[in-house]
């Protein structure tokens, strides 16, 4: 063999075990973030894949790096005990266009109080320091005093936000059908790579609003009536229970704003319990053209309603939206009376949505803090 035809060889070796690398590395990466199947595993595998700040900083995004770098606490407790009697006046302490994750740390208590975290002030967390006495965050706005979208009691349009161990609710009183403009939002979340642990979201009518960017809720309970989960974000919805108040003669979980199939919005709900009663509930309904949420591994009592998904009244969108299930258990999973536009996803189908790379969480996702 002449010496270029040995330096060919040798060269085309090396680039061949270099490709072979590669595409072991991102399959074993692919791998490493998908959800288990068994439920009863997906805590120990997020601590091995979401690792402490300190195991990950070759991963994350640089400026997410240098803001955990300089983290500082504020506490907080009605009491007097911290250094505010408030979450406003705390969040208020927070220079504009702060670059050090900012970690308000509050007291058990009722905090009467309507907060918007503006997109300037980014590397906020709100965290509860009692996980089993959780402070609750409350505040009665409407649609028709403030908005639908800014009626919410937290307001978060900042990037790189966490909320841990909270009680977000609006206690504005259930829509009766007659008041106009008596739908009341708990939280809007509209900034990017947003992270909830160990929240309760109460409320009726829209009670989150999910609106744009990359976010996870774990272990967190969600509770309403009509559209209790909207907007356009991409989020995983990952070990929660999302509750049905029952009273309605219909109800619908999710109504996803993503508007043509280019965008890359959509909802996922993986190992959830859907709870209630009355077979009434739709997982989603088809709010815009290409509204996107799919169900996997997930519990769905029979508060679903048998169709399970629903066109909202345009059979036109019934070729436009993206309703899938993946493995679901429970009365409310069956097949039978299923809406025929609701897709059964193949395993190959399902990965999508069943993996953190759908809200690029290697960049961002750290597990909550411990103060």
């Amino acid at each position: 063999m002449s010496t270029k035809c040995k330096e060919y060889s040798l060269t085309q070796g090396i680039m061949f075990t270099i490709m072979f690398i590669i595409v072991n590395v991102a399959f074993t990466t692919n791998a490493l973030t998908l959800i288990p199947a068994d439920g009863t595993k997906v805590e120990s595998w997020f601590q091995s894949v979401i690792k402490p700040f300190s195991a990950r900083k070759g991963t994350l995004e640089p400026s997410l790096v240098e803001a955990e770098n300089a983290a500082e606490v504020i506490r907080v407790s009605k009491d007097g005990s911290g250094k505010f009697k408030t979450i406003t006046d705390a969040l208020n302490s927070v220079d504009e266009g702060n670059s050090n994750r900012v970690i308000v740390a509050i007291a058990p208590g009722v905090y009467k109080e309507k907060i918007k975290i503006e997109r300037f002030k980014p590397y906020i967390t709100l965290y509860g320091t009692h996980p089993k006495n959780m402070p609750v965050i409350t505040f009665d706005g409407t649609a028709k005093d403030y908005g639908t979208v800014d009626s919410a009691t937290l307001i978060v349009e900042s990037d790189y936000f966490v909320g841990a161990n909270l009680i977000i609710e609006n206690s504005a009183p259930r829509p009766d059908g007659k008041r106009v403009g008596a739908q009341a939002v708990a939280l809007r979340i509209s900034g990017d790579s947003a992270a909830f642990y160990n929240c309760k979201f109460k409320g009726f009518q829209d009670t989150i609003c999910d609106d744009k960017g990359d976010h996870l809720f774990k272990d967190c309970y969600i509770e309403g009536t009509v559209d209790f989960i909207f907007g356009e974000a991409r989020s995983i919805y990952l070990n929660s229970e999302i509750k049905v108040i029952p009273g309605d003669p219909l109800a619908y979980i999710v109504a996803h704003a993503r508007k043509n199939d280019d965008g890359v919005g959509g909802y996922s709900f993986v190992h959830c319990k859907v709870t209630g009663t009355g077979r009434n509930a739709f997982l989603a309904r088809a709010w815009m053209e290409a509204a996107r949420t799919v169900y996997s591994y997930c519990t769905l009592t029979d508060a679903v309603h048998p169709e399970g998904f629903s066109d909202n009244r345009k059979p036109q969108m019934q070729k436009t939206v993206y309703f899938g299930e993946y493995k679901n258990s429970g009365p409310g999973a069956s097949r039978s009376g299923r809406a025929k536009f609701a897709k059964q996803l193949t395993d190959k189908e399902a990965e999508l949505f069943i993996s953190l790379e759908y809200i690029d969480a290697a960049k961002w996702l750290l597990p909550p803090p411990k103060v």
